[in-house]
């Protein structure tokens, strides 16, 4: 079963269950997962990665949300968006911690040839496809710098 379908599967448990934070985060999902299909010149059929791509993006929307409202002094709000982002994290894979990060920026630096600060895009595009949907670009981009600034 793909993860549309489990998508669907458990929003129909949601609504069962009377449960409306997960049933709305569910259907802002998949609402957001039908706009990318009908996006473009063509409707497609998303694959899974294209899927966690999507759901990415989503957690990290609510995640900006969430810390915008805390700021804003808005700690109910914050607290609905930081639970919608639970319900989604529920669906992607398992983060990679920032010393597995590290550890691929080393081995990824070190397969490319990279010296300095100018090679970035180089390590970033050598690292991407591994770290996709795992980790934050964020996170892996100021690592990245990180590693190279002190070569």
């Amino acid at each position: 079963m793909g993860l549309k379908e489990t998508l669907k599967s458990d929003l129909t448990e949601a609504i069962r269950s009377s449960n409306k934070v997960v049933s709305g985060t569910i259907r802002m999902v998949l609402t957001a997962i039908t706009n990318e299909e009908v996006s473009g010149k063509e409707a497609r059929v998303l694959s899974d990665d294209e899927i966690i791509t999507v759901l990415s993006r989503e957690a990290k929307k609510r995640r900006e949300a969430a810390e915008e409202f805390a700021k804003a002094n808005r700690p109910d709000k914050a607290a609905e968006e930081k639970a919608e982002g639970e319900v989604i994290a529920k669906y992607l894979p398992a983060q990679l911690s920032e010393e597995d990060i590290k550890k691929m920026i080393a081995a990824a630096v070190a397969s490319t040839g990279a010296s300095g600060p100018g090679d970035m895009g180089k390590v970033m595009g050598a690292i991407k496809p591994q770290i996709a949907g795992k980790a934050d670009g964020a996170l892996v981009s100021s690592l990245v710098k990180a590693a190279l600034g002190s070569n």
